[in-house]
């Protein structure tokens, strides 16, 4: 099982619960210019989806389950739409097969004088309204370590985005997971997938936002490792 992290996150994105799934091989990647990986950010998840399979060749990994969460999703769909060989199912955290980027976030995630006010924003809609205060720090002091110009890489990657009509041709298993309280992508997002996505299935969390992974571990990774066995 590869994790795949989203605009802005690293391996640390996903909680333990999951990096640990019992009895699961589990890899959680930094993409270029995140967390512990050197390198300059992309700017199109094509560019990252390359990355994926770099990583994959360099530990001589055949296939994987690919899990993504928001950004990491869009490079898991485009993985099993470029690499299908590649790919023994999905799972699709906070996704769509389209991603777009409010204005504000483009025009204020690159520029270092207003860097942390974006990373302010973005947090705040990422979480559900009863999340724990602490959650959202230790998020906020995350993304607070990106360069600017590799946050904003991310979401123009993100904005660009778009295989909506390319959905027909997935015919790997598909598990698509979204917040009831999902700001970034709303859940009409996720049924878009399941309705495209022929051997999908769609499991909508109470309690949960955008980071639903990061609210609701234990429910998320019950999910993960049903589909996965």
């Amino acid at each position: 099982v590869i994790l795949i992290h989203g605009a802005g996150g690293n391996h640390l994105s996903w909680p333990p619960q999951i990096r640990r799934l019992d009895g699961e091989k589990i890899y959680a990647l930094d993409l270029p210019g995140h967390g512990k990986s050197e390198g300059a950010g992309r700017h199109s998840v094509d560019e990252y989806a390359n990355d994926v399979i770099a990583f994959m060749k360099e530990l001589k990994i055949r296939a994987a389950v690919m899990v993504g969460i928001s950004m990491g999703s869009a490079i898991a769909l485009t993985l099993a739409l470029k690499f299908p060989k590649k790919v023994l199912g999905l799972g699709l955290l906070g996704g769509g097969a389209r991603m777009p980027v409010t204005k504000e976030i483009l025009e204020t995630a690159g520029n270092p004088n207003t860097f942390e006010s974006a990373v302010d924003m973005i947090n705040g809609n990422c979480f559900s309204t009863n999340t724990l205060t602490s959650l959202l720090q230790l998020s906020k002091k995350r993304m607070l370590e990106i360069r600017p110009p590799v946050l904003l890489g991310d979401f123009l990657a993100c904005n660009e985005f778009d295989v909506s009509d390319q959905l027909n041709n997935i015919n790997i298993p598909a598990l698509i997971i979204c917040g009831v309280e999902d700001k970034m992508m709303s859940l009409k997002y996720s049924e878009r997938l399941r309705d495209g996505i022929v051997n999908s299935q769609l499991h909508v969390v109470d309690n949960a936002g955008h980071m639903v992974m990061a609210e609701q571990p234990d429910i998320v990774a019950g999910f993960l490792k049903q589909f996965i066995d």
